[in-house]
């Protein structure tokens, strides 16, 4: 069954506790095996302070059978219950040691869990990222790393207490007040099946709340996200009225919900106190008939509480290892995601910037109907610089994503100096190919986090010179912060102008062998392009140079123009003799440019 991607299925959410599945929760165990040694000794804590609690009832029951008359060991009610006092304080030693070392275990696993998911997530190729939404991925390095932190640190702690708390005590209970105790698991199995029916059809009312509240959400992320698209359209008012009929589903099914809940809280508070009632009158009949203790009663009534508790708690464990598992299973499949294939570093490959396309064919893994690029051959000179022209869809952008091996040919091969590309490394392909795109993202820290990410060694001078290069100090120097001013989420407090000469700014720094400009001029205005063009000229020479331009009057200068069409390369030369050709494509651009 097919899962709607952004909303929390059942199926999405649970896993049947089976050996298969099982083994998904034991493929995340790995990252706890650094920590082994730790977590074994808080199973040690666990099992101590666990068993310590157990004989809890039993000097409880003590104490009433000595002030009945009946002797003990201890013939003293004041002894006896200093005895309850230190069994108390050990056992609480012993639960926080527990739970600090779990806690120790899980916050140091789960931070293996996340470094280990976002690299992985960082070295996919970009085939992956089409497939997949944004905050889905986030989802799993944060939702789904939370849930399993949380089995880790006290689900399973809580699993094994309870399990020991289960058995310990019945067998304890069986070995002191067998009657007593047979007639209690003759009565408690049936109140428990009863629970667990009542409980999940409660569940899944509890979970159609959430899928209705998850729809309503997604309209609140869709508004704020196109916040100006609403505005302009005055949509205010519609959206909040779709918004309001999506809470209004909400709290109708929640109602619906409560009063079920209602009911089977009702129903349990009868049946359990019920059940105990019918435990505590067969066991004034034993103790009327001098079967057992009034001090063995009390012991019971304080087991049978515990058990009944650890049965209740088990319920609520077996839903959350079910998460778990479902939670592996996500995180599990992103670490078995193959990462971009990559040769070892080679000291001896330095890039001088010859580039030949050789029949290259390419669809893109997500539409392998429909073909992008279509057996197409050319070859650009180091230091050659050229401009790829062509309508929106023609393969510009493409060409520049196979040279930076973003993704792989589907057919034919691309050579730099000579070697095919797949024989580079990707790191040294990659650090020798600057781009200026034309919607600059600059990252949410200083300007000098952001000139500097091209090289994160560069000194003052280095940020400082290639700033200037880049016609970015003029306005940087004005800033009372300078370089440490903060440009805020994806650069939004700079101008476009400023945001693309900071990106420039980052190209002079990385001093690439290949320059990739993006329309790096499209969305400026006139003095704004100025400032850019005149970094630009400067940044392009000596560098082999692809310029994707829709704007023809920016690319008259470059050596050569490649006119793309439907993925095919139509036409080829200078701008003068492109511009001559009577009938041609650029031709036609050209004259409907400049009309």
């Amino acid at each position: 069954m097919a899962k709607k991607r952004g909303i929390s299925l059942e199926e999405a959410e649970k896993r049947k506790l089976n050996k298969k599945n099982l083994s998904q929760l034991g493929g995340v165990f790995q990252f706890m095996l650094p920590y082994k040694g730790t977590f074994f000794l808080g199973l040690v804590f666990l099992l101590l302070s666990s068993l310590l609690l157990l004989t809890f009832p039993y000097v409880a029951g003590k104490l009433i059978d000595t002030a009945s008359g009946e002797l003990w060991i201890y013939n003293d009610i004041n002894s006896i219950a200093v005895l309850l006092l230190c069994i108390l304080f050990v056992q609480s030693i012993f639960s926080f040691f527990r739970v600090w070392l779990f806690a120790s275990v899980s916050e140091r696993s789960m931070r293996d869990i996340r470094l280990a998911l976002y690299r992985r997530l960082v070295s996919l190729p970009m085939a992956f990222f089409d497939k997949r939404r944004t905050g889905e991925l986030i989802s799993r390095i944060t939702s789904d790393v939370t849930l399993l932190q949380d089995t880790f640190s006290v689900t399973l702690a809580e699993l094994f207490r309870q399990m020991i708390t289960l058995l310990a005590g019945v067998v304890f209970l069986i070995f002191t007040t067998p009657k007593l105790t047979l007639f209690m698991l003759a009565t408690f199995p049936v109140l428990v099946v009863i629970a667990m029916v009542f409980g999940r059809f409660i569940r899944r009312l509890s979970k159609t709340t959430q899928d209705e509240l998850a729809t309503a959400n997604v309209i609140v992320e869709e508004t704020l996200q196109s916040i100006m698209t609403v505005k302009s359209f005055t949509g205010e008012e519609y959206e909040s009225r779709r918004y309001g009929k999506g809470l209004n589903r909400v709290v109708a099914v929640a109602l619906k919900t409560a009063g079920f809940r209602g009911a089977f809280i009702s129903f349990i508070i009868f049946a359990l106190f019920g059940g105990i009632v019918a435990v505590m009158w067969y066991g004034a009949v034993l103790v009327s008939e001098g079967e057992m203790s009034i001090g063995d009663l009390v012991s019971f009534v304080l087991y049978t509480t515990f058990i009944g508790a650890s049965i209740a708690g088990l319920g609520d464990i077996y839903g959350q290892v079910q998460k778990a598992i479902g939670s592996s299973e996500r995180v599990l499949e992103i670490l078995e995601e193959v990462p971009e294939r990559s040769l070892p570093v080679s000291a001896s490959q330095n890039v001088e910037g010859n580039i030949t396309f050789d029949r290259v064919t390419f669809r893109y893994p997500t539409r392998p109907d429909a073909t992008v690029l279509n057996d197409i051959s050319f070859k650009i000179n180091a230091g050659e610089k050229i401009a790829l022209v062509g309508s929106s869809g023609a393969g510009k952008s493409t060409i520049v994503q196979l040279l930076m091996r973003f993704y792989d040919v589907s057919g034919g091969r691309i050579l730099l100096d000579d070697h095919e590309i797949t024989d580079w490394n990707l790191k040294q392909l990659r650090s020798n190919m600057g781009i200026v795109p034309q919607e600059v993202l600059l990252f949410g820290g200083s300007i000098r986090e952001n000139i500097a990410y091209a090289k994160p060694t560069a000194t003052e001078e280095e940020i400082i010179l290639a700033a200037k290069k880049a016609n970015a100090w003029q306005f940087v120097e004005k800033f009372p912060e300078g370089l440490d001013t903060l440009v805020g989420e994806r650069g939004v407090k700079l101008s476009g102008g400023q945001r693309q000469r900071i990106a420039i700014a980052r190209a002079i720094l990385k001093d690439p062998a290949i320059l990739i400009l993006d329309e790096a001029t499209s969305s400026l205005d006139a003095e704004s392009e100025s400032l850019v063009q005149e970094a630009l000229d400067g940044l392009m020479k000596g560098r082999t140079t692809i310029v994707i331009a829709h704007r023809l009057a920016t690319i008259r200068k470059v050596d050569r123009i490649f006119v793309l069409k439907s993925g095919k390369i139509v036409e080829e030369g200078n701008h003068q003799e492109l511009s001559l050709q009577d009938g041609g494509f650029y031709a036609k651009l050209v004259r409907l440019q400049f009309s």
